[in-house]
Protein backbone atom coordinates (compact mmCIF):
# COMPACT_ATOMS: atom_id res chain seq x y z
CA UNK A 1 0.00 0.00 0.00
CA UNK A 2 2.40 2.25 0.42
CA UNK A 3 4.20 1.78 -2.87
CA UNK A 4 0.65 3.16 -4.02
CA UNK A 5 1.24 6.64 -2.22
CA UNK A 6 3.99 8.22 -4.60
CA UNK A 7 2.02 7.26 -7.78
CA UNK A 8 -1.07 8.85 -6.04
CA UNK A 9 0.02 12.34 -4.76
CA UNK A 10 1.50 12.24 -8.38
CA UNK A 11 -1.67 12.02 -10.18
CA UNK A 12 -3.10 14.38 -7.31
CA UNK A 13 -0.53 17.00 -8.36
CA UNK A 14 -0.76 16.34 -12.01
CA UNK A 15 -5.05 16.63 -11.58
CA UNK A 16 -3.83 19.88 -9.58
CA UNK A 17 -2.19 21.35 -12.48
CA UNK A 18 -4.47 20.15 -15.32
CA UNK A 19 -7.49 22.39 -13.21
CA UNK A 20 -5.12 25.05 -12.63
CA UNK A 21 -4.57 25.30 -16.60
CA UNK A 22 -7.92 24.64 -17.42
CA UNK A 23 -9.16 27.66 -14.97
CA UNK A 24 -6.28 29.99 -16.88
CA UNK A 25 -7.69 29.10 -20.21
CA UNK A 26 -11.45 29.95 -18.90
CA UNK A 27 -10.50 33.13 -17.50
CA UNK A 28 -8.35 33.76 -20.66
CA UNK A 29 -11.67 33.63 -22.64
CA UNK A 30 -14.06 35.16 -20.63
CA UNK A 31 -11.02 38.38 -21.02
CA UNK A 32 -10.90 37.60 -24.63
CA UNK A 33 -15.21 37.86 -24.78
CA UNK A 34 -14.76 41.29 -23.79
CA UNK A 35 -12.24 42.03 -26.29
CA UNK A 36 -14.65 40.96 -29.20
CA UNK A 37 -11.89 39.63 -30.78
CA UNK A 38 -13.81 36.85 -32.70
CA UNK A 39 -10.14 35.09 -33.98
CA UNK A 40 -9.11 35.43 -30.24
CA UNK A 41 -12.09 34.05 -29.18
CA UNK A 42 -12.05 30.96 -31.59
CA UNK A 43 -8.54 30.11 -30.50
CA UNK A 44 -9.08 30.24 -26.74
CA UNK A 45 -12.45 28.26 -26.91
CA UNK A 46 -10.66 25.79 -28.90
CA UNK A 47 -7.68 25.66 -26.51
CA UNK A 48 -10.62 25.35 -23.34
CA UNK A 49 -12.37 22.74 -25.18
CA UNK A 50 -9.03 20.80 -25.36
CA UNK A 51 -8.22 20.91 -22.10
CA UNK A 52 -11.55 20.50 -20.89
CA UNK A 53 -11.55 17.09 -22.85
CA UNK A 54 -7.87 16.36 -21.66
CA UNK A 55 -8.95 16.57 -18.22
CA UNK A 56 -12.27 15.09 -18.59
CA UNK A 57 -10.22 11.77 -20.19
CA UNK A 58 -7.70 11.68 -17.06
CA UNK A 59 -10.26 12.18 -14.41
CA UNK A 60 -12.10 9.19 -15.86
CA UNK A 61 -8.74 7.37 -16.30
CA UNK A 62 -7.82 7.85 -12.93
CA UNK A 63 -11.38 6.72 -11.52
CA UNK A 64 -11.11 3.86 -13.53
CA UNK A 65 -7.91 3.13 -11.88
CA UNK A 66 -8.75 3.82 -8.51
CA UNK A 67 -12.08 1.63 -8.61
CA UNK A 68 -9.59 -1.20 -10.20
CA UNK A 69 -7.24 -0.83 -7.34
CA UNK A 70 -9.94 -0.62 -4.31
CA UNK A 71 -11.38 -3.97 -6.05
CA UNK A 72 -8.14 -5.73 -5.84
CA UNK A 73 -7.45 -4.53 -2.34
CA UNK A 74 -10.57 -5.48 -1.43
CA UNK A 75 -10.15 -9.34 -3.26
CA UNK A 76 -7.00 -9.88 -1.61
CA UNK A 77 -8.66 -8.88 2.09
CA UNK A 78 -10.67 -11.67 1.28
CA UNK A 79 -8.30 -14.06 0.02
CA UNK A 80 -6.77 -13.23 3.24
CA UNK A 81 -10.05 -14.18 5.68
CA UNK A 82 -10.93 -16.77 3.39
CA UNK A 83 -7.28 -18.75 3.98
CA UNK A 84 -7.18 -17.80 7.98
CA UNK A 85 -11.01 -19.23 8.01
CA UNK A 86 -9.51 -22.41 6.26
CA UNK A 87 -6.13 -22.68 8.58
CA UNK A 88 -7.97 -21.78 12.19
CA UNK A 89 -11.43 -22.72 12.35
CA UNK A 90 -12.01 -23.38 15.49
CA UNK A 91 -10.22 -19.47 16.43
CA UNK A 92 -12.26 -18.43 13.69
CA UNK A 93 -15.35 -19.66 15.48
CA UNK A 94 -14.10 -18.17 18.58
CA UNK A 95 -13.32 -14.17 16.98
CA UNK A 96 -17.09 -14.88 15.24
CA UNK A 97 -18.56 -15.73 18.77
CA UNK A 98 -17.11 -13.07 20.57
CA UNK A 99 -18.06 -10.17 17.53
CA UNK A 100 -21.35 -11.72 17.76
CA UNK A 101 -21.37 -11.06 21.86
CA UNK A 102 -19.91 -7.73 21.18
CA UNK A 103 -22.54 -6.75 18.80
CA UNK A 104 -25.29 -8.28 20.79
CA UNK A 105 -24.65 -6.15 23.99
CA UNK A 106 -24.21 -3.24 22.25
CA UNK A 107 -27.19 -3.65 20.55
CA UNK A 108 -29.60 -4.82 23.38
CA UNK A 109 -28.15 -1.68 25.04
CA UNK A 110 -30.54 0.40 23.16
Amino acid sequence: MASRKPNTDASTEQLKADLHHLTQTIEELVNATADDSRSNIKELRERAEKRLHDTRDRLEARGERLYGEARDSVREQVDACDHYVHENPWSSVGIAAAAGMVIGLLIGRR
